[in-house]
């Protein structure tokens, strides 16, 4: 941004070259597209997001029921963290063989691991599907919509990443043009280089 000022001031300067303008320019437009695009991109991804992730959470809800299970057998099992300092304060995990009723009235058993202390014989809510699998609790439309924001924000970074990018890209591009002509030039005039006024 500071280059395009200095070259606003100095667009009439003979010292102010081509390639100098075109960068300008360059920087103009990607700083335009990186604060009008990107929150466009973003908002476009959250919505489009947010569309799926709404009837993903639909579908779930109306597709799982929270039913009642009963346990029959108990293991408890160890901290997932093995380090004894940590897992002296980690809770047990138990591992409950138990037994429901899907909503169709098919009998079911499986495992559920479970934080909580549970006997056999005693009663716990589970999650199952329409065929009385087990599985996981439904999204809810609050979740969809932070998982959607969360998409829009990605969706913009990598659209301001990607433009950045672009534009660096350009940059190097015109500077090794710049370059190049550089060195055409001294290879013109460098054998004459202060001889200028000398006789032969």
């Amino acid at each position: 941004m500071r280059m395009i000022v200095g070259l606003w001031r100095w667009r009439g300067n003979p010292l102010c070259r081509g390639t100098d303008r075109r960068e300008a320019w360059l920087s103009l437009w990607a700083a335009l597209l990186i604060v009008l695009g990107a929150p466009l991109a973003g908002w476009a991804a959250a919505e489009a997001a947010h569309d799926v992730l709404l009837r993903t959470a639909h579908e779930q809800q109306r597709d799982r029921q929270r039913i009642w299970a009963t346990a029959e057998h108990v293991t408890v099992l160890p901290p997932l963290d093995s380090e004894t300092e940590t897992a002296a304060g980690a809770p047990n995990r138990h591992r409950v063989a138990a037994r429901w009723t899907g909503s169709d009235g098919t009998p079911h058993t499986g495992t559920v691991v479970l934080r909580r202390l549970v006997q056999p014989g005693d009663r716990f809510h589970v999650w199952a599907d329409s065929h009385g699998r087990l599985t996981s609790r439904p999204m809810s439309t609050r979740s969809a919509g932070s998982y959607a924001l969360l998409a829009g924000l990605a969706a913009a970074a990598c659209t301001t990443a990607a433009l950045e990018a672009g534009r660096r890209v350009t940059v190097r591009l015109l500077m090794r043009r710049r370059y190049a002509r550089w060195d055409a030039e001294w290879v013109r005039i460098g054998p004459d280089w202060g001889r200028t006024g000398t006789s032969n």
